[in-house]
């Protein structure tokens, strides 16, 4: 399927970072983004010095201004804007788009006040739409440099699936298919949430043992939910579950480990926040996690305590003292 016209829309390190797997498989890509500014600074370039400086653009990869010109040629578009950036861009490709057209999700979070997922805002714009979605750990700087690198993509339509995991798959992008699309959804939106937990551990001194015990622990309550709003267990024992969540937790390149740390270590979250200076999903999540968690009576004290930290309401330490005193109980409850 070389030379497929594939559009990725978002041009952040993860679209780039697709874009070029892609366009390195030999198939022309157009990356689009709503800042026009930044897309120029590419197109000048051939580089995104702002989010994977470095890694320069394959030929078949072009940064492209203007949207819909684009729209009637793909026939496939992978979405890769942060979540609350979803409902825009969908606004734009309604009734542009042929009816062949499939798309692969790459955000990794909830809908921000609906905790709606992914999949289903993409329906609600445009119908029954072919999708599928990307998930599993990858730090984008590590993809764009060629690193081996595992993820899954997950439909309902396993002919899907197979189309998408064809396009991006390669000797050093391994990617494996599933059709749990709650699951890998929920797994790969938590996980940020965990994450930030992981960073204010670390940054409070409290060790491997404790990193562990909260990966653990953060693992059964992400499942706890997900399984509660209709995934599969054995879903988050794989890529998108344990695998994305053990990255996500114990490497400085996720942001939203970084954003513990970085709350740990005493400073404001508006100037973590700036210091970081991209989309920190689990910011977002933290509060979808407890939402969803009262809504399906499922017990998440790990990420209540995040939300409170998050909101204001407690102090990073003081929230680890709410985990430590918790009763002792049953490792399967």
């Amino acid at each position: 399927m070389a030379n497929d016209r594939l559009l990725v829309l978002g041009a952040g390190s993860w679209g780039t970072a697709l874009s070029i797997v892609l366009a390195r498989n030999g198939h022309a890509v157009d990356l689009w983004d709503v800042d026009s500014t930044h897309i120029e600074n590419l197109t000048r370039d051939r580089v995104n010095n702002r989010h994977l400086p470095g890694v320069a653009f394959p030929a078949a990869l072009q940064p492209r201004k203007a949207l819909e010109p684009l729209l009637g040629e793909a026939r496939a578009v992978v979405i890769a804007v942060p979540c609350d950036g979803l409902h825009e861009v969908l606004r734009r490709l309604e009734g542009r788009l042929r009816t062949d057209v499939k798309f692969c999700l790459a955000c990794k979070g909830l809908e921000p006040g609906t905790h709606a997922l992914s999949h289903a805002i993409v329906r609600d714009h445009l119908g029954m739409a072919s999708l599928g979605v990307l998930s599993g750990p990858s730090f984008a700087a590590e993809v764009a440099a060629g690193l081996p690198t595992a993820v899954t993509i997950a439909s309902d339509d396993p002919a899907v699936a197979a189309e998408f995991a064809a396009f991006f798959h390669n000797e050093v992008f391994r990617v494996y298919t599933h059709n749990d699309l709650i699951g890998v959804q929920i797994a790969g939106a938590l996980k940020n949430v965990m994450g930030i937990a992981a960073g204010i551990a670390d940054g409070l001194g409290f060790g491997a043992n404790t990193r562990a015990a909260l990966i653990t622990r953060g693992l059964a309550e992400i499942t706890r939910l997900g399984v509660a709003m209709g995934a599969r267990q054995e879903t988050f024992m794989g890529l998108a579950g344990i695998g994305d969540l053990v990255l996500t937790c114990t490497d400085n390149q996720s942001r939203n480990r970084r954003l513990g740390l970085a709350l740990a270590s005493g400073k404001s979250l508006a100037d973590a926040r700036r210091e970081i200076g991209q989309a920190i999903e689990g910011l977002r999540t933290a509060e979808a996690l407890r939402s969803l968690a009262a809504e399906y009576r499922v017990e998440m004290p790990i990420g209540e305590q995040i939300y409170k930290v998050l909101s204001g309401e407690i102090s990073p330490q003081a929230a680890v003292q709410q985990l430590l005193s918790r009763d002792p109980r049953n490792e399967q409850d």
